[in-house]
């Protein structure tokens, strides 16, 4: 007998908003305090870092949901892909764009990643890009891209993404935000 997967993957909605803040919040102070000090990270929730609704109404971001310990579905992971022209950021982000790009010339934007840390190496992540990939491609894209943050460089580079070059992302603090825009082309 098949063991039901504990984890399914939808398209995010706008009443996920709530769930997914709170998701990326939690990612974001976990996963990457490693690379990040607490100003930039603090700094970065609500600009880099966030959600971008552009990629909800588009039918572009996708929700993991998870079987908890209490049997009841939560909210694991997110990610999405794009055909704007935003490389990365939430609502409030800088250097927004939502001119649509050309899939015979431009690359498919692959956006905001984040996994609930009691979630992590589970596969989701890969999960997410498989699945906006795989839409990207069918819509005709070959090339994909992403603004990638130090965290998530080793995995996207596992799955043959290549450093293209190093971005200081500008935060509202004077801060700076290293991120690694990464690049991939499929045939």
């Amino acid at each position: 007998m098949k063991q039901e997967s504990p984890f399914s993957i939808r398209l995010a909605t706008a009443e996920d908003i709530p769930a997914l803040r709170a998701l990326i919040d939690r990612s974001v102070r976990v996963l990457q305090r490693a690379d990040y000090s607490e100003e930039q990270l603090d700094a970065a929730l609500g600009t880099a870092y966030g959600v971008d609704t552009q990629l909800i109404a588009d039918k572009t971001y996708y929700a993991v949901d998870a079987i908890g310990a209490d049997k009841n579905r939560v909210l694991a992971a997110c990610g999405g892909w794009s055909m704007r022209k935003t490389l990365y950021g939430s609502d409030h982000g800088p250097n927004r764009d939502s001119g649509l790009l050309d899939p015979a010339k431009d690359a498919a934007k692959i956006r905001a990643f984040f996994v609930h840390p009691a979630w992590v190496r589970r596969g989701l992540a890969t999960l997410i890009l498989k699945t906006c990939e795989d839409v990207a491609y069918a819509r005709g894209f070959r090339r994909f891209e992403m603004g990638a943050t130090l965290t998530g460089v080793p995995m996207y580079a596992a799955r043959g993404y290549a450093e293209m070059e190093r971005i200081d992302v500008p935060l509202p603090n004077g801060l700076r935000l290293p991120v690694v825009r990464m690049g991939k082309t499929v045939e």
